[in-house]
């Protein structure tokens, strides 16, 4: 209760921030504080007061006067200014777990073997086609290294060479695979490059117990600057692209809204406006001005609560690793350099020990520049002799402002320069996530079954440089198997927010001999046909129409392409229906065209292939109506079932029941009984049955249940990676044990708590993902 009650107390004083003498977002040193003694409140009032009536307004909102920046030399001294290591020190702390725990689940230490398995025959997608995986326990190894680079950064002990061992380690496994990268994933490795230059070890580190000079000394205000200008960019550039038409409009994330965080919205605001306001609108303000509103004393806290808020969802709504955390973790460096000392400082004495020191004051350093002290008599003059000596503008001082400026403005500038390799983006240049299918037909129906061979990932198959790759790594490993000389074509289908489904290469286009480059043009990629867009609204109307059992898909398609399908057998009432444009329709065994002008629509027949053709000037546009026959007999089946067995069980059921529905009123009961059933309308019933409880039981489990499932999830997950890098630098220490040996070691490592087997045991029954 006291812990709860100091921190309590310091979040009502961070409250007042905006009373402070000067804004230190800039990073001016507010250690002072930290060693007055405590006085009347009187004494304080006009302690706070005297600050407003002797700094000026640009003082006190940006924490230095215009004349800072009115020349070069005053700019120099203003980005080495002294300024308190704690707030950094403790960031550095906080980034250095999070990156240690993040290299077991993100980075893949836990599956690392699985990726890079010796002797494989997998597809690899590096950034450049020189960097290729070494042996599976080098990987390990790798990874060992980075992983301690993490932990000495997250200690602060052997810094520099801590940040050296995680950053070399981090951008060679990042360039090694381009189907892993993410936003996030670019920030770790630039905040480690970031850390690998600051002073961040002068704050709670071993080095400064091993260093005095180091402990607890001044760090240089460019410290501050270049990690909050990076938050900012962070904030400002994903508000800048959240601009776009389709993320205004809604239409960038448009299912998020049904998801379970949303609830309290949906008390007053439907979920068509939950979509609009409050996932896009609130989104895009967000970030849009968080970095301004954390920069303000004013606006801080306020800041601070919405972006928590917002980082604590999207932990749950995506899979995006430590990102949230990390995010939530850069929130303080907004905050007085000094925080961490009023805020350690209210603690019970006998925690000090362990908590970060909150004195004395922070001692001088040679990274910063010390101003000359003013002249005067009485307390000035005892000021100045107790201020460090001091110091002059030095080459060092010189160089890293310069460097300061230049890479704040390449941040800005990285984000617009896809002008640089226009070439290699396919159909959108937004970073949002998007909602996409390949060689799929609207949300996960499919006509046609793909296998994918060579891969462990499929994210390739939207960027034409991967696709590239894919390519010529297909022409080299099929020569195995008898296929020489291939010829590779792709015909790969997309839906971007809710367009239409099309093309994103040209399907003529053998990849295998296709020219390559991401600073000229590429004539197989194909262009996003975003004059189509408005259709999405028509679509809405469409769906609408339909009852359930029926399912739509939205085609557009290039003049002089066509379109082959099979329809299964399963869809026995399947039409065409032309929107726009002009299409030719063959049924390939009757050998037999129809032409289609907009409005007109036919019946496809189950069981054949048909090609849809594209005869018009420009793209045409027609839907695809079917309905799935057999999967809405087998739900009328199921209801049926499950009217009888509820009969049965409140015993309205007069009829005795025949031997192959026995089943039902044990089954799910009897683990084993449907494993036992004859018919496999009933077998698939009670499957179907248990998942429903299975699921039912797991969203009413507790938070108790469920912190302990995602614990136990993340022991074994951990665990094995730990256990699996001891192997493999045994392995390199020593040398391969016998295989037997060998087989024990890694069953121990893959061993698993009991309910995890049996979830991934329902994940792969049939029917599991419509749950």
């Amino acid at each position: 209760m006291r812990i709860l009650f100091v921190i309590f107390e310091f979040l009502l004083e961070s409250l007042s921030l905006k009373t402070c003498e000067f804004l230190t977002s800039t990073g001016t040193p507010c250690v002072e504080r930290s060693k007055v003694k405590k006085k009347s409140s009187k004494e304080n009032k006009q302690e706070v007061l005297a600050p407003s009536e002797q700094t000026s307004t640009m003082k006190r909102l940006f924490g230095f006067e215009k004349e800072d920046i009115s020349s070069w030399h005053r700019l120099v001294c203003l980005l080495s200014r002294p300024t308190d290591p704690a707030s950094l020190g403790i960031f550095r702390f906080l980034f250095g777990m999070l990156m240690a725990l993040d290299i077991t689940q993100e980075r893949g230490l836990s599956h690392l073997d699985y990726k890079y398995l010796d002797g494989a025959p997998v597809c690899r997608f590096p950034l450049f086609n020189f960097l290729k995986p070494l042996p599976m326990d080098w990987m390990f190894f790798v990874y060992f290294v980075m992983f301690l680079g993490a932990v000495g950064i997250m200690l602060g002990c052997f810094y520099r060479l801590a940040c050296l061992m995680f950053i070399s380690t981090y951008w060679y496994v990042f360039f090694l695979d381009k189907t892993t990268w993410n936003n996030h994933s670019y920030l770790y490795g630039l905040i480690g490059f970031q850390l690998s230059l600051m002073d961040a070890n002068r704050y709670w580190s071993l080095d400064g117990i091993r260093n005095p000079r180091k402990r607890n000394a001044h760090v240089p205000l460019w410290n501050y600057t270049m990690l909050r200008t990076q938050i900012f960019i962070v904030y400002f550039i994903a508000g800048v692209k959240k601009l776009d038409a389709d993320w205004v409009e809604g239409y960038s994330m448009k299912y998020l809204a049904h998801h379970w965080l949303f609830d309290p919205f949906k008390l007053i605001l439907p979920v068509e406006l939950i979509n609009l306001m409050v996932v896009h609108g609130g989104g895009l303000i967000l970030d849009l001005t968080a970095g301004y509103l954390l920069f303000f004393d004013a606006t801080r806290p306020v800041a601070a609560f919405f972006v928590s808020y917002f980082h604590c969802m999207n932990s749950q709504l995506f899979s995006i690793g430590m990102f949230s955390y990390t995010m939530l973790a850069t929130s303080p460096l907004f905050c007085y350099p000094d925080w961490p000392r009023r805020f350690f400082g209210r603690f019970p004495e006998f925690l000090q020990p362990i908590l970060p020191f909150v004195s004395p004051a922070p001692i001088p350093s040679s990274s910063c520049v010390y101003p000359k002290p003013p002249s005067g008599s009485g307390e000035q003059q005892e000021e100045a002799h107790a201020a460090p000596k001091p110091t002059t503008l030095s080459f060092k001082h010189k160089f890293r402002a310069i460097f300061t400026i230049l890479y704040i403005m390449e941040q800005f500038f990285l984000p617009y320069s896809h002008f640089l390799t226009a070439f290699t983006i396919n159909v959108n240049t937004d970073s949002e996530p998007k909602q996409t299918s390949a060689q799929t037909f609207g949300r996960g129906k499919r006509f046609s079954h793909v296998e994918y061979v060579f891969t462990q990932s499929r994210r390739w198959k939207d960027h034409g440089d991967m696709l590239k790759q894919y390519a010529t790594c297909l022409s080299e490993n099929l020569p195995r198997f008898n296929i020489s000389e291939p010829e590779i074509y792709f015909d790969i289908w997309v839906s971007i927010n809710d367009r239409f489904q099309q093309r994103i290469f040209d399907p003529r286009v053998d990849l295998v001999k296709a020219d390559w480059s991401p600073f000229r043009p590429n004539s197989w990629l194909m262009p996003l046909l975003v004059d189509l867009s408005p259709w999405r609204t028509k679509f809405e109307e469409i769906e609408g129409s339909l009852d359930n059992q029926t399912e739509v898909v939205f085609i557009a398609d290039f003049p002089g392409l066509y379109l082959e399908n099979f329809v299964s057998e399963d869809l026995g009432n399947t039409s065409v229906q032309v929107l726009e444009g002009l299409v030719n329709v063959e049924i390939v065994d009757e050998k037999k065209n129809y032409s289609l002008q907009p409005g007109e629509k036919m019946q496809i027949p189950a069981g054949a292939y048909h090609k849809v053709y594209t005869v018009s000037e420009g793209p045409s546009c027609y839907m695809y109506i079917y309905v799935n026959t057999t999967e809405a007999e087998l739900q009328r089946n199921f209801t049926k079932l499950s009217e009888l067995q509820e009969k049965v069980r409140n015993g309205t059921e007069t009829e005795p029941l025949p031997p192959e529905l026995q089943p039902l009123v044990t089954g799910l009961d009897d683990q084993d009984s449907d494993h036992s059933v004859i018919d496999p309308v009933v077998r698939l019933f009670l499957k179907r049955q248990k998942r429903m409880q299975e699921v039912k039981k797991r969203r009413e489990a507790s938070m108790v249940e469920r912190f302990q499932r995602f614990a136990s999830k993340k022991y074994y997950s951990i665990r094995r990676g730990f256990l699996m890098t001891a192997i493999a630098l045994r392995n390199l220490a020593v040398g391969l044990p016998p295989l037997e040996q060998l087989t024990r070691e890694v069953a121990y490592a893959n061993m698993k708590e009991p309910e995890t087997d049996q979830d991934e045991r329902l994940k792969d029954e049939v029917g599991h993902g419509e749950l």
